[in-house]
């Protein structure tokens, strides 16, 4: 099961002086060489600035029993990262007048089963966890694993529980508000909501290697998921949805993942306001952190981002925007957390902090080759 958004919290080497981009790139690879001899990394990982690769770098098995290796190519599972293709779909419908986020659940999905969700908890409250809506995870979600398939069909599995606590007073995660989210696009839309990021976000982003592809179906090029918790690696299975939902589950890689965060810095797929609506925090996490909307928010030492991780057996993947130096950080892997957030959060402490080079920094080599745009 997914365990959700996983605040950014300043990792201790936060306090250790900033190092150029050749520095940092030199300690990033280092520290993945150690986590490998360790066992501790498999997966995938691209760094760019300005939109342009400046340090990749694979390791591991994707399919341990075939021994496929992981590309940089590789598919992995994103856990709660699509939370933000969520919400900028939200965004793009209000943009275009299609709906406020200051609506109540009820105004769109006026069957809703429960009154006090549909008259109290506001779209707001759903894209920062502060709605009460509560989690889908646990014996219930396996017992009915095969029949959830749709937005609809969690909304029949828990549409009656009523709030947990008063709508805005607090922040407490919520898978299950995600999913109302994807009904709301839905029913807003007139398209189905995996029909919806595709056209409005994949494509439009260029991101031809994302997808909530079918549990049962073979997709080339996927990693595998190997969890350690209880035990030697083995690959989880038997707990991963039948699809991914509106609030995680999905399916993406490295260049994608600098596809979408090209797209939306550069404006391709919301307008500089509504971005900024995103990325803005709004609702509680640890010192120095909030959550906008589907976007965990960081201001750590001063030093602005904004991006998500997802996690779960088997799954860690993160992605870290930094708009003033214009950083772009990727990690994904095939393994328990925090297989990529101990990579990202590494990096990010080292690399320099603004949109200036300071004459010692490492410029690209002839190899770097341009992602996204």
């Amino acid at each position: 099961m997914d365990v959700g958004y996983e605040p950014w919290v300043a990792p201790p080497e936060f306090a250790l002086p900033r190092m150029t981009e050749e520095e940092a790139l030199k300690a990033l690879k280092r520290r993945i060489d150690e986590l490998v001899r360790q066992e501790r990394f498999s997966g995938s990982v691209l760094i760019a600035r300005q939109g342009k690769a400046v340090f990749s770098d694979v390791r591991g098995m994707q399919d341990r029993e075939k021994k496929v290796p992981n590309r940089l190519d590789t598919k992995y599972n994103l856990g709660s990262m699509n939370k933000m293709f969520t919400a900028v779909a939200v965004a793009q419908l209000a943009r275009h007048g299609k709906l406020k986020f200051t609506d109540p659940v009820g105004k769109h999905i006026p069957d809703y089963p429960n009154p006090d969700v549909a008259k109290k908890v506001t779209i707001h409250h759903l894209l920062t966890h502060t709605g009460g809506t509560g989690d889908i995870f646990g014996p219930k979600f396996l017992a009915n694993l095969e029949k959830l398939k749709t937005p609809k069909d969690y909304i029949a599995l828990y549409g009656k529980r009523a709030p947990a606590f008063e709508p805005g007073s607090r922040f407490a995660y919520s898978n299950y508000g995600l999913v109302l989210a994807g009904a709301i696009i839905e029913r807003v839309s007139g398209m189905s909501y995996y029909d919806y990021i595709r056209k409005n976000i994949y494509a439009r982003a260029g991101m031809n290697n994302s997808d909530s592809y079918w549990k049962n179906e073979t997709t080339p090029n996927l990693a595998k998921g190997y969890t350690s918790l209880e035990g030697p690696p083995r690959y989880h299975y038997d707990s991963l949805p039948m699809r991914g939902s509106a609030a995680g589950g999905g399916y993406s890689n490295c260049e994608d993942l600098l596809r979408f965060a090209t797209a939306l810095t550069g404006h391709k797929l919301l307008d500089a306001e509504h971005t900024k609506i995103l990325t803005t925090g709004k609702s509680g996490a640890p010192p120095g952190n909030s959550y906008g909307y589907g976007f965990g928010v960081s201001n750590q030492s001063g030093v602005r981002s904004f991006g998500h991780g997802g996690g779960a057996p088997g799954i860690n993947a993160d992605l870290k925007i930094f708009p003033d130096s214009g950083y772009v950080i990727v990690v994904m892997t095939n393994l328990d957390p925090p297989g990529a957030s101990r990579v990202s959060d590494f990096v990010a402490a080292r690399l320099p902090v603004n949109r200036k080079e300071d004459g010692k920094q490492a410029r690209p080599s002839a190899r770097d080759q341009r992602v996204g745009g």
